[in-house]
C-alpha cells in the first residue's frame, strides 16, 4: 500500500509540474490500463478450474450475497449523503458531466468484453491464471495510479473543491462497513447453507477478492472461499459498470461506497470521473480504511 501511495503522490506532483501543458491523451491512457487490468482479472477467474466447476451453484450464492452487501452499503451511504444536505452542498455541480446514455452503455459493454475475453483466454489456457498476480499486472496497477495522480495534480481547481467538502464524509467507511455487513447478514436466510456469520465474512472482503478468499478458504472452506472470490469480483465489476447510475440516483458517496476497498486503486478513475475530482480524496481515504479492515473483520467472522 505504501508503494501505491508513493506512486499516486508522484503522479500528483508530476501533474502539478505539467499544469501549463494540455494532457488530452491522459484519459485514454487511464481507460486503456483499466481494460488491461480487467482482462487480467478475467484470466484469473477463467483459469481457476475450481471456480469454473462450481460456478453454477456457488455463483448464485455469490450473487445473492453481493446484492445484499451492495444494497446495504449504498443505502447507508445515501443516508449519509442526505444527512449532509445532498445536492444542496453544491459538490456535485462540479463533477464531470455524465456522458450520453449510449456512450455510457458502450463503455460498460467494452469493460464486460475485456473481462469476458480474459476469462475465455484463462479457460482455454492461452494465458496462465497466475499472470494476473504477476509483476506485469502490478506494474500496470502502478501505471494506473500514477496516471490518476497526474490527472488530479493537473486540475488547478482541485484544492479549492476539496476544501468545500463536508468533513462528515469521513464517516463514509463506517457506513460502508455497517451497510455491507447488515446487507450480507439479511441476505443469508435466502441461502440455507450459508449462516449469517459466513455471509458477513464474505461481505467483509469489500471487493478485496484475493485476500478475503484466501483467508476464508483457510479458516472456513474452499467452497466459501470461492463464493467470496466471486462475490467480491462481482462487487468490483458492479462499481465499474454501474457507478454512473449509482452516483446519479443515490449520490456520489453511494458510488464510492459500492466500490469498497477498491476505491483506492482499480475503481478510483471511474469514481473520479463520475463523482468529480474533488471526491478522489474521499475515495482514497475510504478505500484505505476498508482495505485495512478486511483481514480483521474476515478473521473475526470466520472465528464465530
Amino acid at each position: 500500500m505504501l508503494i501505491l501511495f508513493a506512486v499516486l503522490f508522484g503522479g500528483i506532483l508530476t501533474g502539478r509540474l505539467l499544469r501549463r501543458r494540455p494532457l488530452r491523451a491522459l484519459g485514454s491512457v487511464i481507460t486503456f490500463i483499466i481494460w488491461l487490468l480487467l482482462f487480467m482479472l478475467g484470466t484469473e477467474v477463467g483459469g481457476n478450474e475450481e471456480v469454473m466447476r462450481s460456478l453454477a451453484t456457488l455463483g448464485v450464492q455469490a450473487l445473492v450475497l453481493c446484492t445484499g452487501a451492495l444494497a446495504g452499503s449504498i443505502a447507508c451511504a445515501w443516508l449519509l449523503w442526505r444527512s449532509i444536505g445532498g445536492r444542496r452542498t453544491g459538490a456535485t455541480d462540479s463533477a464531470v458531466p455524465a456522458p450520453p446514455a449510449f456512450a455510457a452503455l458502450r463503455g460498460s459493454l467494452v469493460i464486460v468484453a475485456f473481462f469476458a475475453a480474459g476469462a475465455i483466454f484463462g479457460i482455454a489456457g492461452w494465458i496462465p491464471a497466475t499472470a494476473a498476480s504477476s509483476p506485469v499486472s502490478t506494474y500496470m496497477l502502478y501505471g494506473l495510479m500514477f496516471s490518476v495522480g497526474v490527472s488530479l495534480g493537473h486540475d488547478a481547481t482541485l484544492v479549492e473543491r476539496i476544501r468545500s467538502l463536508d468533513r462528515r464524509m469521513a464517516l463514509l467507511p463506517i457506513c460502508t462497513v455497517v451497510g455491507t455487513l447488515a446487507g450480507a447478514a439479511l441476505a443469508s436466510p435466502l441461502l440455507h447453507t450459508v449462516p449469517p456469520a459466513d455471509a458477513m465474512a464474505v461481505g467483509a472482503g469489500f471487493g478485496y477478492y484475493s485476500l478475503s478468499s484466501i483467508f476464508i478458504s483457510e479458516l472456513r472452506s474452499v467452497e466459501l472461499g470461492t463464493v467470496a472470490l466471486l462475490c467480491n469480483v462481482l462487487r468490483e465489476l458492479f462499481t465499474l459498470l454501474a457507478a454512473p447510475w449509482v452516483a446519479g440516483r443515490f449520490g456520489p458517496l453511494a458510488a464510492i461506497s459500492s466500490g469498497g476497498a477498491t476505491t483506492f486503486d482499480t475503481t478510483l478513475p471511474i469514481l473520479t470521473r463520475v463523482a468529480g475530482p474533488q471526491y478522489a480524496v474521499v475515495a482514497i481515504f475510504h478505500g484505505c480504511v476498508t482495505d485495512f479492515s478486511v483481514p480483521f473483520l474476515v478473521t473475526f467472522f470466520c472465528s464465530i
